[in-house]
C-alpha cells in the first residue's frame, strides 16, 4: 500500500513522507517538480534602448531569469504576457530592481520586487519590452518550477522523504500536484507506446 503525506509546508518548501512508492517513481517525481512542471519566465525582450554599460544579450538574460508568479488555471503553453519596463534617465547612480516591472497581468510579476537587473549611472536608462511564457526547466533553467526538489532515505526500508523548494513561481503544493499529474501523463503515454509497439 503506497502513501504521500505531507510531513511540513510553508509558502516555500514542503516536506512529503513516500511510502511503499517504487524508487523509480519517487525519483521520477523528484525530477518533474524540479524541471517538468510549466511556470513563466520572460523569453523574448525587445529592447528600445540601452545606454547602461550591461551588454543587450546581458540585459535580456538577466531578465529572462527573474522569477514571476504563476498561475497555470489562467495560461497555456501559447500564452504570452507583456511586461513592459522604462527606468527613466537616471539622475543619480541606482540599481533598477524587478519591482519596475510593470505588467499586462496583475496576476504575472517577479516573486521578489529587489531581484537587481543592472546598475545606472546618471544620464543613462533602459527601456524593454518583454514576453514572458510557460515553458519547462527541460528547455532551460530560467523555467525551472523549483530550486531543489531532494529525495532522502529514511530508517525504514520503503520510505522516503521528497523535499521540494519552490522558486516563488507557484506554492509548493501546487508543484506535487502538478508533479504527480505528469509523471501519470507519462506513464501512460509509454503505455500506449509499448502498446503500439506489440500490436
Amino acid at each position: 500500500m503506497s502513501s504521500l503525506d505531507v510531513i511540513t509546508k510553508d509558502s516555500e518548501k514542503i516536506s512529503l513522507k513516500l511510502k511503499g512508492v517504487p524508487l523509480q517513481y519517487a525519483n521520477a517525481l523528484r525530477r518533474v517538480c524540479l524541471n517538468g512542471v510549466p511556470v513563466l519566465a520572460i523569453d523574448t525582450v525587445d529592447i528600445i534602448e540601452n545606454t547602461s554599460v550591461l551588454p543587450d544579450e546581458g540585459l535580456a538574460h538577466r531578465l529572462g531569469l527573474i522569477p514571476l508568479r504563476t498561475d497555470l488555471s489562467k495560461f497555456n503553453e501559447s500564452d504570452k504576457v507583456l511586461l513592459v519596463l522604462d527606468s527613466g534617465e537616471s539622475e543619480e547612480t541606482r540599481a533598477v530592481l524587478s519591482g519596475e516591472l510593470s505588467s499586462e497581468d496583475e496576476s504575472v510579476k517577479p516573486v521578489s520586487e529587489k531581484v537587481p537587473i543592472v546598475q545606472l549611472a546618471p544620464g543613462q536608462k533602459i527601456k524593454v519590452e518583454c514576453y514572458a511564457r510557460l515553458g519547462r526547466g527541460t528547455e532551460h533553467a530560467k523555467w525551472n518550477a523549483s530550486n531543489v526538489a531532494m529525495l532522502t532515505d529514511t530508517d525504514k526500508d520503503d520510505e522516503k522523504i521528497l523535499t521540494i523548494e519552490s522558486t516563488g513561481a507557484l506554492n509548493p503544493e501546487q508543484i506535487v500536484l502538478e508533479g504527480v499529474q505528469e509523471v501519470s501523463r507519462r506513464v501512460v503515454e509509454f503505455k500506449d507506446m509499448i502498446n503500439n509497439i506489440e500490436e
